[in-house]
Parts: C-alpha cells; structure tokens; sequence
C-alpha cells in the first residue's frame, strides 16, 4: 500500500530506541523526511547513522536533534531547526516518555507532577510548537503515543497510567480544535509490546522469581493480560505500522481516535 509519505517532514520525539525508533524507521522506509530527536545528542547520531548506513536514506531527508521536551525553548528550537532545514512540518509523533512499575504506596506525590511534565505535558510543547505550520497549509498529522494503561489501569503503575488517560484525552480535544483546519490528531495504545523496557522488566521479573524469561512472560501474561489470545507479546513493528497509516492520506478521514495496538488485551468495548 502506498501511503503517500514520500518528501512528507515527520518529528518523533524519543526516537533514539524502542517504538519511536521503529516508527521514525517505518516512516523513513514510506518516503517520509525525518527529524529524530532524543535528549542525549550522541544517542541520536548513532541512530542517524544506522539509517544512513543499512536504510539508505540520503543525508538530505534525515536531521538528529537532541532537545528536552519538558524545556519549551528546547522544543521551539528544534521546530524552528526542523523548518530551517526542510521547509515544513507536516508530521508529528508525540512518542517520548516515561513509565515504571512501582505500588501505589510507593510513589511520592513529585512523581506525579514528573511523570505529568514529561509524558503529557511535552507532548503540549511540541504540539504547540509545530500547530502553526500546519495551520498555515491546512494539512497535518499528530499522533499521541498513549497505552492500553489509558483506558485499562494498570494497579502497578498508577502514576503512568494517569498520563496515558490524559493523553486520549487530549487527542480528542485537539481533534476537536483542529480537524476543520486539516490537522488530523490521533492516539494509538500499545500493549504489551516487545520494547527494551519492557523486555528488562521481564528480565527482572524472571530473576526475581528464578525461572527463565519465556515462563516468566507466559505467567505474567496469563496473570495480567488474560485477554490477549494471541499467546505473545505484540512487535514494535506492529505499532509502527498504525502509526504510518494515521500519518498518511489513506487516514484522511480520521481523526480523535484512540487505536489499541494491543492484541485484545483491553477488555472493554470503549
């Protein structure tokens, strides 16, 4: 299926690793001009160099920008940087983030606030930073990277989870805001995805309980995801196949949507 992304300008934040990576590769792979971003500048040269090197992709349709999106000078530089560079914005894939499995009892009332300026917050930020230019040309996409813990809470990560709800709802309201104006504003909602981070929880889990990691995933899916009936955790790449969809033409007619990528994980029909 071609989605029409060929010469389109996409920013992912967090796209040093992960999801954010896979989606910055299968937006690349589509014909899309990419902005990497992260915090950590040597984090995104050496991912600027893995797409140079095994995704040929010319030097003229990549730029690696380390900024901090909880510092709204930080993100306005780095649209201004990604204008300057190529022209426009047309795409923007709200990914960076935190999260951790941590008792109810157990988190400190500042993490709310931290876990709030980072994952919903700096989506704001950069959101508010790229609006203009798309409203100039009446045509955009932003996607907000929530989760399955938005519309299911998770009781381990009560902190994460509020953020995520926040996030589906901010898709929405800015759907809502915008849509008139061709900004397209979805949510897609992983679940259980084979990522790094949760991959290492699944390390740790297994070390904890000292069993290997494939009986420690197969236990911890039965007890805390009864509902996919796929038997496996989802890829990244399954998620960045959403994405790029969400971002293209064959996409134009939706908008404050929440997309689980989540094998049937949540329950509920909402």
């Amino acid at each position: 299926m071609n989605l029409k992304l060929k010469g389109k300008v996409a920013i992912v934040t967090g796209s040093s690793k992960g999801i954010g990576k896979e989606v910055a590769i299968e937006l690349a792979k589509e014909g899309a001009k990419v902005v990497l971003n992260s915090r950590t500048a040597s984090d995104i040269e050496s991912v600027k160099m893995e797409f140079l090197n095994n995704l040929g992709v010319s030097e003229n349709d990549i730029i690696g920008i380390p900024a901090d999106i909880r510092n709204d000078e930080a993100v306005k530089k780095m649209v201004v940087e990604v204008v300057q560079y190529f022209g426009t914005i047309d795409i923007l894939v709200n990914n960076a983030g935190i999260f951790e499995a941590k008792p109810f009892d157990e988190i400190p009332p500042d993490d709310y606030l931290r876990f709030y300026d980072i994952n919903v917050v700096g989506s704001i930020r950069t959101t508010l930073a790229v609006l203009p230019y798309m409203l100039q040309k009446k045509w955009g996409r932003i996607i907000m990277m929530a989760s399955e813990n938005g519309p299911q809470p998770d009781p381990m990560m009560i902190h994460y989870n509020l953020t995520k709800s926040a996030l589906i709802n901010l898709t929405s309201s800015l759907a809502k805001a915008y849509g008139s104006s061709g900004v397209l504003v979805n949510a897609v909602s992983p679940a259980f995805i084979s990522t790094p981070g949760v991959e290492q929880m699944m390390k740790n889990g297994a070390e904890t309980d000292g069993v290997p990691v494939e009986l420690y995933i197969k236990k911890f899916q039965e007890e805390n995801r009864p509902n996919i009936k796929l038997a496996r955790m989802g890829t990244m790449k399954e998620v960045s196949a959403m994405v790029a969809f969400l971002c293209s033409e064959r996409a134009s007619y939706i908008s404050g949507a929440n997309f689980r990528v989540d094998g049937g994980s949540v329950g509920s029909v909402n």
